[in-house]
């Protein structure tokens, strides 16, 4: 028996009226069920950086979640140019987000950073010039 939920969504690259309506659907599911505010709020915070990383650096992809009793499992998965350095890419506040992105208040490079410190589980799988793949978990 699959007492999971499934959702999937689609991420337009470039779109950034759209950018974060994936994390708000999730937030606005969990709070319905009656999932804990601190798992709600750690999701839409990793969910919404990663939605608009892909935006900014992606040419979109998909964002698949699975929400069990005891987890949620977001799996953001893009066919951007991918990362070339992983660990560069982790430091708070290194950014290769273009100017203009920046001046619409994107890019401060946290996303990664806060992707890693609000979820209980992260990986990244990232092939350069085929995409990036990011597991998240967050624990109920």
């Amino acid at each position: 028996m699959d007492d999971a939920i499934h959702l999937t969504y689609e991420i337009s690259p470039d779109d950034f009226t759209r950018a974060g309506e994936a994390s708000s659907d999730v937030k606005k599911k969990l709070k319905q069920m009656g999932v804990s505010p601190e798992a709600v709020r750690k999701v839409a915070i990793a969910m919404y950086e990663g939605e608009i990383n892909m935006v900014i650096h992606a040419k979109g992809g998909k964002i698949y979640v699975d929400i069990t009793p005891e987890k949620i499992l977001m799996i953001l998965d893009d066919v951007g140019p991918g990362i070339p350095d992983v660990d560069l890419a982790m430091k708070a506040g290194y950014s290769t987000a273009p100017d203009e992105i920046r001046s619409l208040g994107f890019g401060a490079g946290m996303g990664l950073p806060n992707m890693k410190k609000y979820t209980d589980d992260m990986a990244i799988d990232t092939r350069l010039g085929v995409g990036t793949k990011i597991t998240m978990v967050v624990n109920i």
